[in-house]
């Protein structure tokens, strides 16, 4: 199944109650996982990466919702979880459609799961890096449903100094909600600070030097380290956790330093008897999902009025 496929069944109320998400797009992955698990008084439990267990997910399908809804799980990995796992818990959800569980696959071996799962009701959806036609769509979809006035043209632009990445272009629209004003070419050259001007090829030469990219490219990897924690923070802001959650785990992985300078997380995020960087914050958010929910603390009402928003490069 593809990208177009999948939107029809969702139009439709067809979709099934579980689904496989692969591909080469993790932005598209991410927004459909965050789709098909939307659901009132639902119970989620969700694995990252390394932390999968096989016994805890069987476990939360089997049982009754703590809260009288749907039990979903998610899964997300670059590893891939075993067929036979796979297939156990893909029949507790055909046996009790109060189930849902998507397993999201950021690995590479897109081939295994085009057609592994043809005799089962699950769906199996490979997901495509989008053209810049797709990507514009896309983005003035979020633009629209975030009451921002931009035009393509403008998009176009934003896209392009970000390297096509979607994931950093809807980050900035976000940021655009607070202007009255359309959002044209000119306010994005002003307001934007564009990843466009780092060259790929330069970026995998230093790597390969063991070259520091600090003196000699301050709007490289500290940049596009910051601009995945701003994300995080943003997502952090709306309650979508567990987003922020993998955002924090990117920009530390490009460069921890970077964005793990004292009181980064106090002054961001104003939990200062929680955190004082995106890498302890990060840890604490993924412990506070593991607990219940009703038990989690993850929003401090009279902390959060007093959040200031991180400037990439000013760490």
């Amino acid at each position: 199944m593809n990208k177009n496929e999948l939107d029809r069944h969702i139009q439709k109320g067809s979709c099934s109650n579980s689904a496989v998400l692969f591909g080469a797009s993790s932005f598209l992955i991410d927004r459909y996982t965050e789709l098909l698990s939307k659901k009132v008084d639902a119970s989620i439990l969700s694995f990252y990466f390394d932390e999968y267990n096989f016994s805890s997910a069987k476990a939360h399908l089997s049982q009754m919702s703590l809260f009288g809804g749907d039990n979903i799980l998610i899964v997300k990995s670059e590893k891939k979880v075993p067929k036979k796992e796979l297939d156990i818990l893909i029949d507790l959800c055909e046996k009790n459609q109060d189930n849902t569980f998507i397993y999201a696959y950021y690995g590479s071996d897109h081939k295994t799961y085009t057609k592994a799962f043809s005799k089962k009701s699950t769906m199996s959806v490979r997901f495509f890096n989008p053209n810049l036609g797709e990507s514009i769509n896309i983005v003035t979809q979020v633009a629209r449903n975030k009451s921002v006035n931009i035009d393509s043209n403008s998009i176009a632009h934003l896209l392009n100094l970000h390297n096509h990445d979607i994931a950093l272009a809807c980050n900035e629209i976000e940021k655009f909600m607070v202007f009255d004003t359309a959002i044209t070419i000119k306010e994005i050259d002003n307001l934007v600070h564009g990843l466009a001007d780092i060259s790929i090829n330069d970026l995998i030469t230093k790597l390969f030097n063991k070259k520091d990219f600090k003196d000699d490219d301050p709007t490289g990897i500290g940049t596009l380290a910051a601009a995945y924690a701003n994300r995080g923070i943003i997502k952090d802001r709306q309650e979508n956790y567990e987003g922020a959650l993998k955002d924090y785990i990117k920009a530390i992985k490009i460069d921890e330093e970077a964005v793990g300078g004292p009181g980064f997380g106090t002054v961001i995020l104003n939990y200062k008897f929680k955190s004082s960087s995106v890498k302890e914050r990060a840890i604490y958010i993924y412990e506070q999902l593991q607990l219940p929910e009703d038990e989690r603390v993850l929003k401090i009402k009279e902390l959060d009025e007093g959040q200031v928003m991180h400037k990439p490069g000013k760490l």
